[in-house]
Protein backbone atom coordinates (compact mmCIF):
# COMPACT_ATOMS: atom_id res chain seq x y z
CA UNK A 1 0.00 0.00 0.00
CA UNK A 2 1.12 3.55 -1.02
CA UNK A 3 2.58 5.69 1.89
CA UNK A 4 1.97 9.34 -0.21
CA UNK A 5 0.82 11.92 2.33
CA UNK A 6 -1.12 14.53 1.03
CA UNK A 7 -1.31 18.42 3.04
CA UNK A 8 -5.07 19.47 3.60
CA UNK A 9 -5.05 23.04 4.21
CA UNK A 10 -8.04 24.93 5.89
CA UNK A 11 -7.78 28.47 6.03
CA UNK A 12 -10.47 30.67 8.50
CA UNK A 13 -11.04 33.92 7.53
CA UNK A 14 -12.30 36.41 10.66
CA UNK A 15 -14.75 38.16 9.25
CA UNK A 16 -14.40 40.45 12.33
CA UNK A 17 -10.82 41.04 12.23
CA UNK A 18 -9.64 40.86 8.08
CA UNK A 19 -5.87 41.89 8.77
CA UNK A 20 -4.92 37.90 9.46
CA UNK A 21 -6.80 36.47 6.41
CA UNK A 22 -3.59 34.60 5.37
CA UNK A 23 -4.18 32.31 8.78
CA UNK A 24 -3.64 28.83 7.65
CA UNK A 25 -4.02 25.26 9.63
CA UNK A 26 -2.11 22.15 8.36
CA UNK A 27 -3.61 18.62 8.27
CA UNK A 28 -2.19 15.52 6.68
CA UNK A 29 -3.96 12.49 5.33
CA UNK A 30 -2.85 9.19 3.50
CA UNK A 31 -4.53 9.45 -0.27
CA UNK A 32 -4.35 5.75 0.03
CA UNK A 33 -7.69 5.41 2.54
CA UNK A 34 -11.12 5.56 0.95
CA UNK A 35 -13.27 8.12 1.91
CA UNK A 36 -16.35 6.51 3.71
CA UNK A 37 -19.86 8.23 3.47
CA UNK A 38 -21.06 10.20 6.62
CA UNK A 39 -24.74 9.59 6.29
CA UNK A 40 -25.97 9.54 10.37
CA UNK A 41 -24.72 9.16 13.79
CA UNK A 42 -26.18 7.22 16.47
CA UNK A 43 -25.86 10.33 18.54
CA UNK A 44 -28.74 12.13 16.17
CA UNK A 45 -30.88 12.51 19.43
CA UNK A 46 -28.12 14.16 21.55
CA UNK A 47 -27.39 16.73 18.92
CA UNK A 48 -31.44 17.51 18.79
CA UNK A 49 -30.65 18.50 22.61
CA UNK A 50 -28.12 20.39 21.85
CA UNK A 51 -28.17 22.42 18.98
CA UNK A 52 -29.50 25.93 19.22
CA UNK A 53 -32.37 26.91 16.84
CA UNK A 54 -33.14 29.81 15.09
CA UNK A 55 -37.05 29.62 16.03
CA UNK A 56 -37.40 27.74 19.41
CA UNK A 57 -40.38 25.30 19.46
CA UNK A 58 -40.69 22.63 22.02
CA UNK A 59 -43.15 20.97 20.03
CA UNK A 60 -41.46 20.85 16.58
CA UNK A 61 -38.44 19.34 18.44
CA UNK A 62 -40.94 17.15 20.13
CA UNK A 63 -42.18 16.34 16.75
CA UNK A 64 -38.58 15.58 15.57
CA UNK A 65 -37.66 13.25 18.59
CA UNK A 66 -41.02 10.86 17.68
CA UNK A 67 -39.85 10.58 14.07
CA UNK A 68 -36.01 9.60 15.13
CA UNK A 69 -37.84 6.89 17.90
CA UNK A 70 -39.87 5.48 14.88
CA UNK A 71 -36.88 5.26 12.71
CA UNK A 72 -34.68 3.64 15.34
CA UNK A 73 -37.15 0.94 15.39
CA UNK A 74 -37.53 0.18 11.98
CA UNK A 75 -33.83 -0.01 12.25
CA UNK A 76 -34.36 -2.82 14.77
CA UNK A 77 -36.58 -4.53 12.78
CA UNK A 78 -34.02 -4.47 10.34
CA UNK A 79 -31.29 -5.49 12.60
CA UNK A 80 -33.09 -8.74 13.25
CA UNK A 81 -33.64 -9.59 9.24
CA UNK A 82 -30.51 -8.52 8.56
CA UNK A 83 -29.30 -11.10 11.44
CA UNK A 84 -31.66 -14.06 9.97
CA UNK A 85 -30.45 -14.07 6.63
CA UNK A 86 -26.63 -13.66 7.96
CA UNK A 87 -27.28 -16.95 9.92
CA UNK A 88 -29.15 -18.59 7.02
CA UNK A 89 -25.71 -18.10 4.50
CA UNK A 90 -23.26 -19.14 7.31
CA UNK A 91 -25.22 -22.17 7.68
CA UNK A 92 -25.26 -22.58 3.76
CA UNK A 93 -21.36 -21.80 3.42
CA UNK A 94 -20.96 -24.25 6.05
CA UNK A 95 -22.31 -27.21 4.30
CA UNK A 96 -21.11 -26.23 1.46
CA UNK A 97 -17.46 -26.55 3.08
CA UNK A 98 -18.22 -30.09 4.66
CA UNK A 99 -19.94 -31.46 1.44
CA UNK A 100 -17.40 -33.38 -1.08
CA UNK A 101 -15.31 -31.87 -4.04
CA UNK A 102 -18.05 -33.42 -6.46
CA UNK A 103 -20.53 -30.76 -5.35
CA UNK A 104 -18.11 -27.91 -6.82
CA UNK A 105 -18.59 -29.53 -10.30
CA UNK A 106 -22.42 -30.07 -9.62
CA UNK A 107 -22.36 -26.17 -8.55
CA UNK A 108 -21.42 -25.15 -11.51
CA UNK A 109 -23.65 -27.29 -13.54
CA UNK A 110 -26.81 -25.65 -11.68
CA UNK A 111 -25.64 -22.36 -12.06
CA UNK A 112 -27.94 -21.93 -15.13
CA UNK A 113 -31.20 -23.91 -13.90
CA UNK A 114 -34.53 -23.70 -13.61
CA UNK A 115 -35.33 -23.40 -9.85
CA UNK A 116 -38.93 -24.55 -9.55
CA UNK A 117 -41.10 -23.58 -6.69
CA UNK A 118 -41.80 -24.73 -3.51
CA UNK A 119 -45.55 -25.84 -4.04
CA UNK A 120 -44.01 -27.88 -7.53
CA UNK A 121 -41.15 -29.51 -5.88
CA UNK A 122 -43.98 -30.60 -3.01
CA UNK A 123 -45.89 -32.32 -5.92
CA UNK A 124 -42.55 -33.74 -7.71
CA UNK A 125 -41.62 -35.18 -4.25
CA UNK A 126 -45.17 -36.80 -3.53
CA UNK A 127 -44.78 -38.39 -7.37
CA UNK A 128 -41.09 -39.41 -6.53
CA UNK A 129 -41.84 -41.11 -2.99
CA UNK A 130 -45.19 -42.43 -5.53
CA UNK A 131 -42.95 -43.98 -8.07
CA UNK A 132 -40.04 -45.18 -5.82
CA UNK A 133 -42.86 -47.18 -3.71
CA UNK A 134 -44.12 -48.82 -6.44
CA UNK A 135 -40.38 -50.22 -7.65
CA UNK A 136 -39.62 -51.29 -4.11
CA UNK A 137 -42.99 -53.13 -4.22
CA UNK A 138 -41.68 -55.07 -7.47
CA UNK A 139 -38.45 -55.49 -5.81
CA UNK A 140 -40.49 -57.21 -2.48
CA UNK A 141 -42.71 -59.16 -4.83
CA UNK A 142 -39.49 -60.40 -6.42
CA UNK A 143 -37.72 -61.21 -3.03
CA UNK A 144 -40.74 -62.91 -1.78
CA UNK A 145 -40.18 -65.38 -5.17
CA UNK A 146 -36.86 -66.25 -3.47
CA UNK A 147 -38.39 -67.03 -0.04
CA UNK A 148 -40.75 -69.00 -1.56
CA UNK A 149 -38.28 -71.16 -2.57
CA UNK A 150 -36.59 -71.62 0.50
CA UNK A 151 -39.26 -72.15 2.41
CA UNK A 152 -40.17 -75.01 0.40
CA UNK A 153 -37.46 -76.24 0.68
CA UNK A 154 -37.14 -80.11 2.49
CA UNK A 155 -34.60 -78.60 5.26
CA UNK A 156 -37.07 -75.86 6.17
CA UNK A 157 -39.13 -77.14 8.54
CA UNK A 158 -37.72 -76.23 11.68
CA UNK A 159 -37.33 -72.46 10.66
CA UNK A 160 -40.87 -71.77 9.34
CA UNK A 161 -42.70 -71.00 13.35
CA UNK A 162 -40.64 -69.54 16.00
CA UNK A 163 -38.57 -72.02 18.18
CA UNK A 164 -40.93 -73.38 20.95
CA UNK A 165 -38.63 -72.53 23.96
CA UNK A 166 -40.98 -74.09 26.68
CA UNK A 167 -41.92 -77.23 24.60
CA UNK A 168 -38.19 -78.54 23.82
CA UNK A 169 -36.92 -77.26 27.64
CA UNK A 170 -34.49 -74.61 26.15
CA UNK A 171 -34.28 -73.23 29.24
CA UNK A 172 -31.19 -70.62 27.80
CA UNK A 173 -31.97 -69.97 24.51
CA UNK A 174 -32.91 -66.08 24.97
CA UNK A 175 -29.47 -65.91 27.45
CA UNK A 176 -28.03 -67.36 23.90
CA UNK A 177 -30.25 -65.52 21.15
CA UNK A 178 -31.24 -61.65 21.36
CA UNK A 179 -33.37 -61.60 18.60
CA UNK A 180 -35.19 -64.65 17.64
CA UNK A 181 -37.07 -64.84 14.20
CA UNK A 182 -38.30 -67.24 11.90
CA UNK A 183 -39.53 -67.73 8.39
CA UNK A 184 -43.29 -67.57 8.94
CA UNK A 185 -42.85 -64.09 10.71
CA UNK A 186 -40.77 -62.71 7.95
CA UNK A 187 -43.76 -63.63 5.66
CA UNK A 188 -46.33 -62.28 7.45
CA UNK A 189 -44.55 -58.94 7.98
CA UNK A 190 -44.16 -58.80 4.48
CA UNK A 191 -47.79 -59.45 3.61
CA UNK A 192 -48.61 -57.03 6.70
CA UNK A 193 -51.18 -54.12 5.34
CA UNK A 194 -51.28 -51.87 8.71
CA UNK A 195 -48.12 -50.22 8.07
CA UNK A 196 -45.85 -51.94 10.29
CA UNK A 197 -44.64 -54.34 7.32
CA UNK A 198 -41.14 -54.06 6.20
CA UNK A 199 -40.55 -50.75 3.98
CA UNK A 200 -37.19 -51.78 1.77
CA UNK A 201 -35.77 -55.17 0.85
CA UNK A 202 -32.51 -55.46 2.92
CA UNK A 203 -34.43 -55.60 5.76
CA UNK A 204 -36.12 -58.34 5.05
CA UNK A 205 -32.60 -60.25 3.82
CA UNK A 206 -31.22 -59.21 7.32
CA UNK A 207 -34.11 -61.23 9.04
CA UNK A 208 -33.61 -64.22 6.68
CA UNK A 209 -29.99 -64.52 7.18
CA UNK A 210 -30.94 -63.56 11.50
CA UNK A 211 -33.29 -66.76 10.93
CA UNK A 212 -30.06 -69.14 10.24
CA UNK A 213 -27.57 -67.28 12.30
CA UNK A 214 -29.45 -67.98 15.37
CA UNK A 215 -29.98 -71.89 14.34
CA UNK A 216 -26.12 -72.16 13.81
CA UNK A 217 -25.18 -70.18 16.88
CA UNK A 218 -26.96 -71.81 19.03
CA UNK A 219 -26.79 -75.16 18.06
CA UNK A 220 -23.31 -77.12 18.02
CA UNK A 221 -22.05 -77.12 14.70
CA UNK A 222 -22.67 -80.91 13.27
CA UNK A 223 -25.89 -81.20 14.27
CA UNK A 224 -28.49 -81.62 12.11
CA UNK A 225 -30.15 -78.43 12.46
CA UNK A 226 -26.61 -76.65 12.10
CA UNK A 227 -26.08 -78.11 8.92
CA UNK A 228 -29.82 -77.40 7.35
CA UNK A 229 -29.77 -73.65 8.58
CA UNK A 230 -26.22 -73.84 7.26
CA UNK A 231 -26.64 -75.12 3.94
CA UNK A 232 -30.13 -73.10 3.53
CA UNK A 233 -27.82 -70.10 4.38
CA UNK A 234 -25.88 -70.75 1.45
CA UNK A 235 -28.58 -71.46 -1.15
CA UNK A 236 -30.38 -68.34 -0.09
CA UNK A 237 -27.24 -66.14 -0.43
CA UNK A 238 -27.17 -67.42 -4.58
CA UNK A 239 -30.31 -65.90 -5.03
CA UNK A 240 -29.89 -62.61 -3.16
CA UNK A 241 -27.04 -62.14 -5.21
CA UNK A 242 -28.80 -61.86 -8.36
CA UNK A 243 -31.36 -59.62 -7.27
CA UNK A 244 -28.59 -57.57 -5.43
CA UNK A 245 -27.81 -55.38 -8.41
CA UNK A 246 -31.43 -53.81 -8.64
CA UNK A 247 -31.32 -53.69 -5.01
CA UNK A 248 -28.33 -51.44 -5.47
CA UNK A 249 -29.59 -49.26 -8.53
CA UNK A 250 -32.83 -48.79 -6.76
CA UNK A 251 -30.78 -47.15 -3.58
CA UNK A 252 -28.52 -45.35 -5.64
CA UNK A 253 -31.38 -43.48 -7.95
CA UNK A 254 -33.03 -42.85 -4.95
CA UNK A 255 -30.10 -41.36 -3.23
CA UNK A 256 -29.97 -39.20 -6.37
CA UNK A 257 -33.55 -38.24 -6.26
CA UNK A 258 -32.87 -36.91 -2.72
CA UNK A 259 -29.81 -35.21 -3.17
CA UNK A 260 -31.62 -33.20 -5.91
CA UNK A 261 -34.55 -33.12 -4.14
CA UNK A 262 -32.66 -30.90 -1.50
CA UNK A 263 -30.56 -29.38 -3.64
CA UNK A 264 -33.80 -27.60 -5.15
CA UNK A 265 -34.98 -27.29 -2.04
CA UNK A 266 -31.73 -25.11 -1.14
CA UNK A 267 -32.23 -23.11 -4.27
CA UNK A 268 -35.38 -22.41 -3.55
CA UNK A 269 -34.54 -20.68 0.16
CA UNK A 270 -31.59 -19.06 -1.79
CA UNK A 271 -33.80 -17.07 -3.96
CA UNK A 272 -36.14 -16.35 -1.10
CA UNK A 273 -33.68 -14.60 0.95
CA UNK A 274 -32.04 -12.98 -2.16
CA UNK A 275 -35.63 -11.50 -2.16
CA UNK A 276 -35.62 -10.70 1.36
CA UNK A 277 -32.31 -9.28 0.78
CA UNK A 278 -33.29 -6.72 -1.71
CA UNK A 279 -36.25 -5.90 0.16
CA UNK A 280 -34.44 -4.78 2.85
CA UNK A 281 -32.10 -2.88 1.00
CA UNK A 282 -34.41 -1.26 -0.23
CA UNK A 283 -35.57 -1.10 3.42
CA UNK A 284 -32.52 0.42 4.51
CA UNK A 285 -32.15 3.24 1.86
CA UNK A 286 -35.42 4.14 2.60
CA UNK A 287 -34.79 4.84 6.05
CA UNK A 288 -31.28 6.04 5.36
CA UNK A 289 -33.08 8.81 2.80
CA UNK A 290 -35.56 9.99 6.10
CA UNK A 291 -32.62 9.98 8.00
CA UNK A 292 -30.98 12.35 5.73
CA UNK A 293 -34.29 14.86 5.49
CA UNK A 294 -34.54 14.74 9.20
CA UNK A 295 -31.08 15.73 9.25
CA UNK A 296 -31.25 18.50 6.61
CA UNK A 297 -34.02 19.84 8.63
CA UNK A 298 -32.73 19.85 11.83
CA UNK A 299 -29.69 21.51 10.55
CA UNK A 300 -31.80 24.23 8.30
CA UNK A 301 -33.49 25.09 11.97
CA UNK A 302 -29.82 25.45 13.51
CA UNK A 303 -28.28 29.39 14.30
CA UNK A 304 -26.22 30.99 12.06
CA UNK A 305 -22.77 29.79 13.42
CA UNK A 306 -20.61 32.37 14.41
CA UNK A 307 -16.75 33.36 13.83
CA UNK A 308 -15.69 31.97 17.30
CA UNK A 309 -17.61 28.65 16.48
CA UNK A 310 -16.35 27.96 13.06
CA UNK A 311 -12.52 29.25 14.68
CA UNK A 312 -13.15 26.02 17.03
CA UNK A 313 -14.46 23.49 14.84
CA UNK A 314 -11.25 24.53 12.96
CA UNK A 315 -9.53 24.28 15.59
CA UNK A 316 -11.34 20.81 16.36
CA UNK A 317 -10.60 19.21 12.67
CA UNK A 318 -7.12 20.19 13.64
CA UNK A 319 -7.19 17.01 15.91
CA UNK A 320 -8.91 14.57 14.10
CA UNK A 321 -7.01 11.50 13.28
CA UNK A 322 -6.52 10.70 9.57
CA UNK A 323 -9.37 8.79 9.15
CA UNK A 324 -11.87 11.01 10.84
CA UNK A 325 -9.79 13.83 8.84
CA UNK A 326 -11.01 11.91 5.72
CA UNK A 327 -14.49 11.63 6.61
CA UNK A 328 -14.68 15.23 7.25
CA UNK A 329 -13.23 15.82 3.55
CA UNK A 330 -16.31 13.51 2.60
CA UNK A 331 -18.42 15.56 4.21
CA UNK A 332 -17.14 19.19 2.81
CA UNK A 333 -17.04 17.21 -0.48
CA UNK A 334 -20.76 16.32 -0.40
CA UNK A 335 -21.90 20.45 -1.17
CA UNK A 336 -19.11 20.91 -2.93
CA UNK A 337 -18.01 18.74 -5.94
CA UNK A 338 -15.22 20.75 -7.71
CA UNK A 339 -13.46 19.84 -4.04
CA UNK A 340 -10.03 17.98 -4.93
CA UNK A 341 -9.38 15.67 -2.30
CA UNK A 342 -7.02 13.39 -3.42
CA UNK A 343 -4.63 16.38 -4.81
CA UNK A 344 -1.23 16.76 -3.13
CA UNK A 345 -2.43 19.99 -1.16
CA UNK A 346 -6.26 20.59 -0.22
CA UNK A 347 -7.22 24.26 0.78
CA UNK A 348 -10.57 24.92 2.34
CA UNK A 349 -12.07 28.25 3.23
CA UNK A 350 -14.09 27.20 6.25
CA UNK A 351 -16.21 30.93 5.82
CA UNK A 352 -17.21 29.42 2.40
CA UNK A 353 -19.08 26.66 3.72
CA UNK A 354 -22.65 26.48 4.17
CA UNK A 355 -24.31 26.38 7.21
CA UNK A 356 -25.52 23.53 6.53
CA UNK A 357 -21.83 21.72 5.79
CA UNK A 358 -20.66 23.33 8.86
CA UNK A 359 -23.36 22.21 11.21
CA UNK A 360 -22.74 18.68 9.80
CA UNK A 361 -18.92 19.11 10.59
CA UNK A 362 -19.98 20.65 13.92
CA UNK A 363 -22.02 17.05 15.14
CA UNK A 364 -19.45 14.94 13.56
CA UNK A 365 -16.22 16.59 15.52
CA UNK A 366 -18.70 16.30 18.74
CA UNK A 367 -19.43 12.66 17.98
CA UNK A 368 -15.74 11.85 17.44
CA UNK A 369 -15.10 13.66 20.35
CA UNK A 370 -17.41 12.43 22.99
CA UNK A 371 -17.00 9.03 21.54
CA UNK A 372 -12.68 9.18 22.00
CA UNK A 373 -13.87 10.93 25.78
CA UNK A 374 -15.89 7.66 26.62
CA UNK A 375 -13.18 5.21 25.62
CA UNK A 376 -10.59 7.04 27.66
CA UNK A 377 -13.10 6.67 30.33
CA UNK A 378 -13.26 3.33 30.54
CA UNK A 379 -9.38 2.45 30.11
CA UNK A 380 -8.95 4.87 32.82
CA UNK A 381 -11.49 3.54 34.87
CA UNK A 382 -9.48 0.03 34.44
CA UNK A 383 -6.47 1.10 35.15
CA UNK A 384 -7.62 2.38 38.55
CA UNK A 385 -9.79 -1.09 39.28
CA UNK A 386 -6.31 -2.83 38.10
CA UNK A 387 -4.17 -0.32 40.30
CA UNK A 388 -6.59 -0.66 43.44
CA UNK A 389 -6.35 -4.40 42.69
CA UNK A 390 -2.68 -4.74 42.84
CA UNK A 391 -2.51 -2.25 45.90
CA UNK A 392 -4.95 -4.40 47.95
CA UNK A 393 -2.77 -7.96 46.43
CA UNK A 394 0.60 -6.13 47.87
CA UNK A 395 -1.06 -5.58 51.12
CA UNK A 396 -2.26 -8.89 51.43
CA UNK A 397 1.77 -10.07 50.58
CA UNK A 398 2.96 -7.72 53.30
CA UNK A 399 0.71 -8.82 56.06
CA UNK A 400 1.10 -12.61 55.10
CA UNK A 401 5.30 -11.79 55.98
CA UNK A 402 4.45 -10.32 59.27
CA UNK A 403 5.57 -13.02 62.17
CA UNK A 404 3.18 -14.41 64.07
CA UNK A 405 3.05 -13.17 67.37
Amino acid sequence: MSSTVNEVTIKEYDVAHSSCPDKKTKYRKANCMTFTVFLFHLHFKNQMETVTMSTPDIAEVDQFRCRVDEIFQKVDKLEKKVNEVEQFYLNANKKKKSSSKGNSIREEQDKGRHVPSIKKQQQDASQRESAAAKRMQELMRQFGTILRQISQHKWAWPFMQPVDVKGLGLHDYYKVIEKPMDLGTIKNQMEAKDGTGYKNVRAICADVRLVFDNAMKYNEEGSDVHLMAKTLLEKFEEKWQLLLPKVTEEEKRREMEEAEAQLNMQLVREASHAKRVQAISNELYEVDTHLEQLRETVVQKCRKMSTKDKRNLGAAIARLSTEDLNKALDIIAQSNPGLQAMAEEVEIDIDAQSESTLWRLNFFVKDVFEGCDKSTAGDNKKKRKKGICDAIAQTVKKKSKKPSS
